[in-house]
């Protein structure tokens, strides 16, 4: 057996995150892997049928060894959201005191919230082995945004915090180049900041075009957008954008087919009805993340959004990576590292974050071109794909990170 990399990702199988597959390939190249993780829950805010306090806390998914340790629901409150992360942390040191598990590295998986990354950090200072963090959220920026908290002591607290977790990592790894800047200002060295970006999974490829039962077959121009359905997405920029589609009666129908959920999925919904706008809409319930590939084949272009704000200019949605993988034509409501890469690549059309306007006037372009240039378009996209978010490549860079950073006599560094 290989060495030992603990994981910590407070969001894991059967939560549909990336690091789910990254677990798996470490696996296949001959690494033992433990995850610490909580009770799924993600993104319902309830916890997945036959998980629970006392149900399935162990469990081994594709060689990978599973420890949940307990936490409270994410529910659909702040108070619920605020309790989900605190729990989690104070699970996590409750689990670090009693643990006997004898790891060679710690990985810590980061998205929201930055908190999950406590447990690994003391587990790496305790045993002195390496932790590498994973940075997918800007922390504090990121609080600021989605929860509306500007205050200068609570904002100020949660900057020591990360300035603590940062320096007691031996790797940070980011998701943009942007991340890279914007951590380096905070007064960590480049020399251990890199820029590691997503990839798709195997799954994520081409398909030939087939029909789809859930999506109409008809003429429409259908746009698919899959994954979460949150705030941050900025999706209420959809229901601004069909209503000029609708008055304008632009010659090709227009279809939106949402497919995922989340806790602004509702809400959604709700100003699709009041704006009878349904006849735009197709809302599809989640589906697992191997199916979305078919989604997108019975589709002509996948849509992502940001919200307007400095930080999602500096920030990589994952779901780029899938579409990319699948050579979809993208349409983007994005600035930034999104926008840049969508131009690079020649892979679709952006219009800026929130802008109604333009977004139509996007859409309006890429709905009137003629199946060989969304064809080109598809190619383009799946080339950059394989050129910039190669995944044997990218795990192979970490294996030699994982190398480097034993010294020649195999003891940790400290």
């Amino acid at each position: 057996m290989g060495k030992h990399i603990l994981v910590i990702a407070q969001y894991f199988y059967p939560e549909q995150f990336r690091i789910n597959d990254i677990c798996t390939e470490w696996v296949k190249r001959g690494y033992k892997v433990t995850v610490i993780t909580g009770i799924p829950n993600y993104p319902q805010g309830k916890y997945f049928d036959g998980y629970g306090i006392f149900k399935k806390r162990k469990e081994v998914f594709n060689g990978i060894e599973i420890i949940r340790i307990p936490l409270i629901p994410r529910g659909n409150s702040s108070i619920m959201l605020a309790l989900n992360y605190l729990s989690f942390v104070m699970s996590g040191f409750v689990w670090n005191v009693f643990t006997k598990i004898k790891a060679d590295y710690v990985f810590i998986f980061e998205v929201s919230p930055m908190t999950q990354a406590l447990p690994g950090v003391w587990y790496a200072r305790k045993r002195r082995i390496p932790c590498y963090l994973y940075v997918q959220d800007l922390w504090p920026e990121n609080v600021e945004i989605i929860t509306g908290i500007s205050n200068k002591y609570i904002i100020g607290g949660i900057g020591k915090l990360v300035d603590y977790i940062y320096a007691r990592c031996t790797r940070i790894f980011t998701t943009s180049k942007s991340f890279v800047e914007s951590i380096n200002k905070r007064g960590v060295s480049n020399e251990i900041i890199e820029y590691w970006p997503q990839y798709a999974e195997d799954f994520y490829r081409p398909l030939k075009k087939a029909r789809k039962k859930e999506i109409p077959s008809d003429d429409a121009f259908n746009i698919i957008f899959a994954g979460n359905i949150g705030n941050a997405q900025g999706l209420d920029i959809l229901p601004k954008v069909a209503t000029m589609i609708k008055k304008n009666q632009i010659k090709r129908k227009i279809r939106f087919n949402v497919v995922g959920d989340g806790r602004y999925k509702k809400a959604l919904i709700e100003i699709v009805k009041t704006n009878n706008l349904e006849d735009l809409f197709n809302f599809i319930p989640k589906q697992p993340a191997h199916k979305i590939p078919e989604f997108m084949a019975a589709c002509d272009a996948a849509f992502l959004c940001l919200i307007k704000n400095p930080l999602f200019a500096m920030t990589i949605p994952a779901k780029l990576q899938s579409y990319m993988a699948c050579g979809m034509p993208i349409i983007a409501s994005a600035e930034g590292e999104t926008n840049k890469i969508i131009n690079e690549s020649k892979a679709g059309v952006v219009s800026p974050s929130g802008n109604v306007e333009e977004l139509y006037k996007v859409i309006t372009e890429i709905s009137s071109k003629k199946d060989e240039e969304l064809k080109m378009m598809g190619q383009e996209s799946r080339s950059y794909s394989d050129k910039h978010f190669n995944k044997e490549k990218l795990l192979t860079r970490m294996d030699e990170f994982f190398t480097d950073d034993l010294d020649l006599e195999g003891k940790k560094i400290v």
